[in-house]
């Protein structure tokens, strides 16, 4: 088995964990994961560039080298993701000038990025947007895990994507950027009442808000009143999408429209992929960041949304926003489930960030998601 340590570990300038000085628990904004980059907190095989930089996040990269793995694993506490290959890897695929990752299989991919972080800091990852709207399952892996996208606070080491095409194939190469870390200084989700607090001051969600663990996120079914659709179902056996090339494809090639139904209801049929929107326009002021509560059985037989951040700014009207719509990624399970129009398909939770990025997510920075109501990824020529 050819080795996965990193090729340059020998020359990784990693800090010694020192704590940052943080006026409060929160996410870090993108000046603070700067100097993390700067004391090589978080380094990578080559420079982290500025492309990766989000307002309270950072791309990943995918290294140079792909494996064919027969199931999805996680390490445990006392071994290491190299440790554990051996059971797993099928084959070794060289990304360098780009491979197709086919559906139905999964991969495990060595990310440019390694971390040394402070024993204050934590991270939590996501797929990106665009990969979750193209229904490719993106989770990150570090060593001694024991769970999915999780970076223990202090955590010195690797970082892998494991990575799994559900409806289309695609192709990737090395430096393809498919999902993304936020970092942390302790835990500062906001309660309750600090939430309605906050959706009184500057309004979360247009309308009232239904708070409780969260701000509800419901389902629009009575679509768009132009072009009466209420989303897309992904086609079967459609071609291979090149995750680096946006505005490239045709989306009748891909997907077919949902038209609203008189009765605002529709029928998920089991492994089939959607894309929906929600009925709220959500809005995430400059210095907190959202994200998307995990799928709840308790809601259905369903799940929404693998792309769960929401930047500071998204939506927001001092972003260049006037609300923006969260795109709902869905696939039922099992069964067919029928849902109707409002329907609460999950929740948004609201964190504060440690101090005010220098840039948040809007027009200005290129954002490709700021006022979109019912949105393909990226890919997709609008």
């Amino acid at each position: 088995m050819t080795s996965l340590a990193l090729d340059q570990k020998a020359d990784q300038q990693v800090s010694q964990q020192a704590d940052l000085e943080m006026p409060a628990p929160g996410v870090l904004p993108v000046q603070q994961l700067k100097e993390l980059i700067q004391t090589g907190a978080l380094a990578a095989q080559g420079p982290i560039t500025n492309a990766q930089l989000q307002p309270a996040s950072l791309d990943l990269r995918l290294g140079p080298k792909a494996y064919r793995i027969r199931a999805s694993f996680l390490p445990g506490p006392r071994r290491t993701v190299e440790d554990r290959l051996a059971d797993v890897v099928m084959h070794e695929i060289d990304l360098t000038s780009g491979a197709v990752l086919e559906t139905g299989c999964v991969y495990l991919v060595p990310l440019m990025e390694f971390t040394a972080l402070p024993k204050s800091v934590s991270g939590l990852a996501n797929p990106k947007s665009s990969t979750g709207r193209i229904d490719v399952f993106t989770r990150l892996i570090t060593d001694r895990a024991s769970s999915f996208d999780q970076v223990d606070a202090g955590y010195e080491g690797p970082l892998y994507a494991e990575i799994s095409p559900k409806t289309f194939s695609v192709l990737v190469r090395a430096g393809s950027r498919l999902n993304q870390l936020r970092l942390r200084a302790g835990a500062a989700a906001l309660d309750d009442k600090a939430l309605l607090a906050l959706h009184g001051e500057v309004g979360l969600v247009d309308g009232e808000a239904d708070i409780d663990q969260g701000i509800a996120v419901s389902v629009d079914l009575k679509g768009d009143a132009e072009t009466g659709f209420v989303g897309y179902r992904a086609k079967r056996h459609a071609g291979v999408i090149d995750v680096d090339k946006p505005g490239a494809y045709d989306p009748a090639d891909f997907w077919d429209p949902i038209s609203a139904r008189k009765d605002a209801t529709m029928i998920l049929d089991p492994d089939e992929f959607y894309i929906l929107a929600s009925r709220e326009a959500v809005h995430v002021p400059p210095d907190y960041a959202a994200e998307m509560v995990p799928f709840n059985p308790l809601v259905g037989e369903f799940r929404v949304h693998y792309a769960g951040f929401f930047d500071p700014g998204f939506g927001h009207v001092a972003a260049g926003g006037s609300g923006s719509k969260a795109v709902l990624e869905v696939r039922s399970h099992d069964v067919p489930f029928i849902i109707e129009d409002g329907q609460i398909v999950g929740r948004l939770v609201y964190e504060p960030l440690t101090m005010v990025p220098d840039f948040v997510y809007g027009m200005d920075i290129g954002s490709h998601y700021q006022r979109q109501g019912l949105k393909l990824s990226k890919h997709f020529k609008q």
